[in-house]
């Protein structure tokens, strides 16, 4: 290669990564720039105000707030109505760090006046760490005029993505004045709690709940239409709607099936203890089971623990079991039991857990091979008493989809119901 390509690559790759190192330097550096300095006593308790810098061009908003409780300081992630239990804070003369167990990533932050600049990053230190700049503020988005009109309702709402594949999905959107919460409902589970504004026609959503922030931009017209982006690291991905009081999805019932012949699922996985735990075992014999296949770091799974867990205590002496079979970042077995341990402490769960693979579709597919195919994590899968499939649900509608999450419980509770009556 010439001397010229050389120095061209060697230059477009600097300014490819100036942007991120610079602002990494500067989290990682702060501290020791502040050593010498006299300071007075620094509280972290309150309400944040934090923008992750995602690339260039792009800061997301979020909230959070710093409390204490028997002599322990905790980070709550404030997304519209839910405030969601980040992680212990952890404070020196000059630092402040939180681990955000539930993704395995944590906040590093470097104390200056009262304004925190650090990062985001993988708890093992690997991967790209994402610059967080927190100042003592309760806003997320600036407004500086009102809304034209209430935007609140259902939606029709297509996502477009790079190849031109269409997903449908349905937006459900709650408008206070400029205050606005909301999310997309998917085949494959929902966005959770967004919260922002609208301004005029156009509106701005964002959230962050320790895991990867996202963020939401569009405008609504006067004929019920809306149209926008979501942004994020890797580009954007453009929507389209159209206001329907009775939007909805596909029958989440009617995704995910079983090859022809097959009629239940035979596997066996073994816990974080190394023990194989399989269907055909004794303790899941005339018993109603139900399969949920989740992942520590899925947001959604999260939602399903949430509600799943505290369902088994209540319901378990009836004769119901539950197998979560995981599928995480890595099998490495000192990984596995850290994050499953974690899960399991965090919602309080009781029933069984097991090793299943790698967080990836295809691993699913392949390591239970009578599913048909495989969409989303979670997917809930009930088996009768007989130890034959009896429903299939894909996706899981959290409690931010409001009236989708209170039909899914009651659809799950009288199939439950039912089934322990044959």
């Amino acid at each position: 290669m010439k001397l010229k390509s050389i120095l061209t690559a060697i230059l477009a790759i600097s300014i490819t990564f100036t942007y991120a190192q610079e602002h990494v330097a500067l989290a990682n550096n702060q501290a020791a720039k502040l050593q010498g300095k006299k300071q007075k006593a620094f509280v972290a308790l309150g309400n944040w105000r934090g923008i992750a810098k995602v690339k260039e061009g792009l800061e997301i908003p979020f909230n959070f707030e710093i409390s204490e409780k028997s002599g322990q300081q905790k980070l709550y992630f404030r997304n519209a109505e839910e405030r969601f239990e980040g992680g212990l804070v952890k404070q020196t003369s000059d630092s402040l760090f939180v681990k955000l167990d539930q993704f395995d990533n944590e906040l590093a932050f470097a104390i200056d006046g009262d304004q925190l600049t650090g990062v985001l990053r993988k708890q093992d230190k690997a991967g790209k760490p994402l610059v967080i700049i927190a100042e003592r503020k309760n806003y997320r988005f600036k407004t500086d005029k009102p809304a034209t009109a209430d935007y609140s309702g259902s939606y029709d709402v297509v996502f477009t993505s790079p190849n031109g594949k269409e997903e449908k999905t349905v937006g459900l959107f709650k408008q206070t004045g400029n205050k606005l919460t909301g999310t997309f409902l998917r085949v494959t589970g929902d966005s959770r709690y967004l919260e922002g504004v609208v301004e005029g026609n156009e509106f701005q959503l964002s959230s962050f709940i320790g895991s990867s922030p996202a963020y939401y931009k569009g405008t609504f017209q006067a004929d019920g239409s809306l149209r926008g982006e979501i942004l994020g690291a890797r580009g954007s991905q453009p929507f389209t709607g159209t206001k329907n009081k009775d939007a909805a999805l596909p029958d989440p019932y009617k995704l995910t099936y079983l090859k022809k012949g097959y009629k239940t699922l035979d596997f066996s996985f073994p816990d974080i203890n190394g023990k194989k735990i399989s269907l055909k075992d004794e303790k899941y014999k005339n018993k109603v089971v139900i399969l949920t296949i989740t992942g520590s770091w899925c947001p959604n799974c999260v939602d399903e623990a949430t509600f799943i867990a505290p369902w088994y205590k209540e319901n378990k002496k009836r004769g119901v079991e539950i197998i979560a079979l995981h599928y995480e970042r890595s099998t490495e077995p000192e990984y596995a039991k850290k994050v499953m341990t974690r899960f399991r402490e965090r919602f309080g769960i009781e029933y069984d857990q097991v090793i299943a693979g790698t967080a990836d579709k295809q691993v699913v597919s392949e390591s239970l091979p009578a599913l048909d195919s495989f969409l989303s994590f979670p997917t809930t899968i009930i088996i009768d008493k007989q130890g034959n499939v009896a429903q299939i649900h894909t996706g899981f509608n959290g409690p931010a989809t409001g009236k989708f999450y209170d039909e899914f419980v009651k659809e799950f509770n009288t199939e439950i119901d039912t089934l322990l009556k044959k």
